[in-house]
């Protein structure tokens, strides 16, 4: 099939890339013409495991162009699939007029019966907005609209988006399905079809209950802490719990970081207030994550009182692993904070290669991990690079025995039997029981 994927950042270009590996011919729109020229030089915009050599592959095979011009990309497009990422501001608000927007903008120009295919995180009732539009501004083209909303995770994006459990796809008639199902025909062959609203409101409901999970696993695990349980053993009975199950999200941790749950939580919670609906729940799951962004900075202060004498290591600076993306990142929340107290910080991360300038002279990047424990009473595991599992917690007790390891997930649980000190969500211990150095 001739298909347009408009909006080209991380899901736009994963999206753009996987639907050609699989055989339709595919052009990729969008404005920024710096990101269109790396793209189509097979440099996608952030990092992703496989995404470049996938790029170039469908470059190569002509199945795969970048464009900045519209008419272009859209004159004849079977179907516009919508994969900006919807842009979010610190306070977790989504600018979805921005993406509204730009698909105004590309309707005109789309030919008669193309199919709209909206997956950027937009609030439910925003493809009724588009059609409406539609037929007011370009009644003669007949366009047709659906919604599937988007399912990646950074790091695995290729891999989902090409083998996923199923799809989500709203439409409204039997016209619409046919096409998509010859989109999707080479992807999956389990897909759940239903209403467009619905499909809107599932992505909703499932980030919502997925943040849901993560708040209600950390509240549970800092009274853990406090009675002295074990979270991990509290998860293990959770999830043996018929009703609840074995793949429930109810690890301790961190907290939800990124803008990707906090929207759809907004989305819903804004949708209440709207319709005078109280969402109580919804809303108290952001407060609750809120809170428990602050539990390595609370530890930290608690082990080390006087942290502006306190050198600390950090390993992983990303948002997650499999990326090289800094935006929304944990660790770098955590950095602005201790450099704020006056503490020495030196970091290691896999693929980031420079710091933000902002941390110039203040922030130490070292090339190997152990080069940024020497000589800290901390270390911090930022991001779970599967890098770090594979160093030998011998070798590190060797270059600073009185290391103290703050690993909020048990990334690194394995260690404390090498006689490490490790403070974990939901771990009990106790203050004193750090070494008097600190």
């Amino acid at each position: 099939m001739r298909v347009c994927v408009q909006g080209l950042w991380h899901l736009g270009s994963v999206t753009a890339t996987a639907l050609a590996s699989r055989g339709h011919s595919v052009i990729g729109l969008d404005a920024d013409g710096e990101v269109v020229e790396n793209l189509n030089q097979a440099v996608p915009p952030l990092f992703e495991p496989g995404l470049e050599s996938l790029l170039s592959q469908g470059i190569a095979s002509g199945k795969l162009s970048f464009t900045t011009d519209a008419e272009t990309a859209l004159s004849n497009a079977q179907v516009l699939w919508v994969a900006y990422d919807t842009p979010v501001d610190d306070d977790d608000k989504a600018d979805t007029d921005f993406v509204i927007d730009k698909v105004k903008m590309a309707l005109p120009q789309l030919p008669s019966g193309a199919v709209v295919l909206v997956s950027s995180q937009l609030p439910a009732g925003s493809v009724k907005q588009l059609e409406t539009f539609a037929r007011k501004l370009c009644p003669e083209k007949h366009l047709m609209f659906a919604c599937s909303p988007e399912n990646l995770r950074l790091g695995k994006a290729l891999d989902v988006f090409l083998n996923p459990d199923r799809i989500i796809v709203g439409c409204r008639d039997q016209k619409t399905r046919a096409v998509l199902e010859s989109l999707f025909a080479p992807i999956a062959a389990h897909i759940e079809w239903m209403q467009v609203e619905s499909a809107e409101m599932t992505k909703h409901a499932i980030n919502a209950f997925l943040a849901l999970s993560v708040t209600f696993a950390n509240e549970v695990a800092s009274i853990c802490e406090m009675v002295g349980a074990d979270a991990k053993e509290v998860e293990r009975g959770l999830k043996t719990e018929q009703r609840i199950g074995p793949k429930a999200y109810l690890s301790p941790g961190g907290a939800f970081s990124g803008g990707t749950l906090a929207r759809d939580i907004n989305f819903l919670s804004t949708a209440g207030k709207k319709y005078h609906l109280p969402t109580a729940l919804v809303d108290s799951v952001k407060t609750s994550n809120d809170h428990h962004r602050t539990w390595a900075r609370r530890k930290i202060i608690e082990i080390c009182p006087g942290i502006s004498r306190t050198r600390i290591a950090v390993w992983g600076l990303t948002y997650k692993p499999g990326t090289d993306t800094l935006r929304r990142s944990a660790s770098v929340e955590l950095i602005n904070f201790l450099l704020q107290k006056g503490a020495d910080i030196a970091v290691h991360d896999p693929v980031v290669r420079s710091l933000p300038d902002r941390w110039k002279g203040k922030v130490h990047l070292r090339r190997e991990p152990l080069e940024a424990v020497k000589g800290a009473d901390l270390l911090v595991i930022g991001t779970e690079w599967p890098e770090y599992r594979q160093l030998n917690p011998q070798e590190v007790k060797a270059v600073n025995p009185e290391l103290v390891v703050v690993d909020a997930g048990r990334f690194l649980s394995s260690w404390t039997e090498h006689g490490l000190n490790c403070v974990s969500v939901g771990a009990p211990y106790k203050a004193e029981d750090m070494p008097d150095a600190i």
